[in-house]
């Protein structure tokens, strides 16, 4: 009895598994919907439409459709000299004639028929590998584009997310090196949850024949991006791109959302704000989220999507936490925050200059104009003046104190000193090698350590050094680039000691 309970269970088992297969088989036949993968929801409905493009650190307006559309998506490839820094030009490839390329924005299902086009005055081919793409080589195969050439294809945008996408022909870092890249958005079908402000930000690193802040147009340095020693580390393509008067705004307690990407070529960033801790943070670009980041890695073609409040008024400072990338390379930017103060969340007063260094100021225009008019053969002692007290507030008003008075016992004053008054070409070599050792200043002794400047570039030492001499009771005079140039080749002379 057992046993033939046993056999007509199997029996009914077989009959249930059998039946359920054979249901499945026709409902399968009669809804093809069913076997559908995931993030595909059907054909295309209603009208085609020209996807909304945004220039950064803009975002395309969200999208509020509740179907799948074919979106066309119009990108056009420029390659265009544009600032790098103050006085710096440099040849970038750009997606939309901006670094990083154009933000695109479209809903998860949708169809994307992708027109890129090369302009006829470019020299090089190029393409575009979409990382939100679902075939081989992102759409890159399908894309080169010799200049005066348009190419077409088209993806469905199976996976929400947030995506890097970026030129993927040879030489591929040259072209991702020179900034072609950029982020596009795939919505979830309910899309984002609204917020107040959104902002578009990508990392780069840059790699120049020239040091930093070289003036004048600076080529591609091929031997130095294979050994990954960027002479720029920058937010959005340019340093100060994102301060002064161009800094992201909001006000306490309204959300920010910011799409943060790496473009890259090589350098992995430490993405932090300095000042806030990230509410959500979707980690990669994909769905996963995490809650109360301080600092996130983004790796080199990769993004990831912070969402804060800022609490009290004042800059945040963003930055790449390698943290020298951030001050000696040019990765900042600033959110400025207005509204009421709340001394029961942040009791202090804020110090830009500590922070952000000579991006502390409105702008650096002095600076570019100092460089035009050296370039024209023009320069003048104000010119100098003017740009020196720019970049005096950010290398040296921390310890000199932006009055020139200096610490009392530890930093020397630069304002009436009498040992600038002696001999000011003793300055130069000071500047650019450093000193320890007790100095005497108007009859007081100090004893510190100066590092030396060497991240300042001869012109930037020569317009210091002149605003110094000018300023503050000083009796006056000129340094100029040439002099600098000449003290700067006889310290690096083999045998040549440092000052003590």
């Amino acid at each position: 009895m057992k046993n033939s309970d046993a056999v007509w269970g199997k029996l009914v088992l077989a009959g249930f598994v059998g039946l359920a297969a054979s249901i499945g088989t026709a409902v399968s036949a009669a809804d093809p919907a069913s076997s559908r993968i995931t993030g595909d929801f059907g054909p295309p409905q209603g009208e085609p439409i020209h996807a909304v493009l945004a220039s950064p650190p803009n975002v395309p307006p969200p999208i509020h459709r509740n179907y799948p559309a074919k979106v066309i998506v119009d990108l056009e490839v420029l390659e265009k000299e544009m600032p790098i820094s103050e006085g710096v030009t440099y040849t970038f490839w750009t997606f939309g004639g901006t670094v990083p390329g154009s933000f695109i924005r479209v809903r998860q299902g949708d169809t994307v028929e992708f027109h890129l086009k090369n302009n006829p005055g470019n020299k090089m081919p190029h393409n575009i590998d979409l990382h939100g793409v679902s075939g081989p080589g992102g759409g890159a195969a399908s894309s080169f584009t010799a200049p005066g050439h348009e190419s077409q294809f088209t993806f469905k945008a199976l996976n929400e997310g947030v995506y890097v996408y970026h030129c993927a022909t040879a030489p591929v870092g040259m072209h991702i090196g020179n900034g072609m890249y950029g982020l596009i958005l795939v919505e979830p079908p309910q899309g984002l949850p609204p917020v107040d402000h959104e902002y578009y930000v990508m990392q780069g690193d840059f790699y120049t024949a020239g040091k930093y802040r070289e003036k004048g147009l600076q080529p591609f340095d091929m031997a130095r991006a294979i050994d990954e020693r960027p002479t720029y580390v920058l937010f959005n393509g340019a340093e100060g791109s994102l301060t002064g008067e161009r800094a992201l705004l909001a006000k306490t307690n309204e959300s920010v959302r910011i799409f943060i990407g790496n473009g890259g070529p090589n350098l992995v960033s430490s993405f932090h704000v300095i000042g806030a801790i990230f509410d959500k943070v979707r980690f990669e670009g994909g769905t996963n989220m995490q809650e109360n980041v301080q600092t996130t890695l983004i790796p080199a073609g990769g993004a990831a999507i912070v969402e804060f409040h800022p609490r009290v008024p004042g800059s945040y400072v963003l930055v790449d936490h390698s943290i020298f990338r951030a001050f000696n390379k040019g990765a900042l930017a600033i959110l400025k925050v207005e509204g009421p103060e709340d001394k029961s969340i942040y009791s202090g007063k804020e110090l830009d200059a500590v922070y952000l260094g000579d991006r502390s100021q409105p702008n650096l225009s002095a600076v570019s104009a100092a460089a035009r008019a050296a370039s024209g053969g023009v320069l003048t002692v104000t010119d100098q003046v003017e740009a020196g007290k720019a970049l005096f507030q950010g290398t040296c008003s921390v310890c000199h104190q932006p009055n020139g008075a200096g610490m009392e016992g530890v930093f020397p004053p630069l304002a009436g000193s009498d040992f600038l008054a002696a001999n000011p070409r003793q300055a130069i070599p000071i500047l650019l090698q450093g000193r320890k050792g007790k100095i005497t200043v108007n009859g007081k002794t100090y004893d510190s350590v100066m590092p030396p400047m060497s991240q300042l570039n001869d012109d930037e030492v020569a317009n210091i050094l002149t605003y110094v001499l000018n300023s503050w009771g000083n009796p006056g005079g000129r340094i100029d680039m040439e002099e600098v140039r000449k003290v700067r080749t006889s310290l690096n002379k083999p045998g040549t000691s440092g000052s003590e």
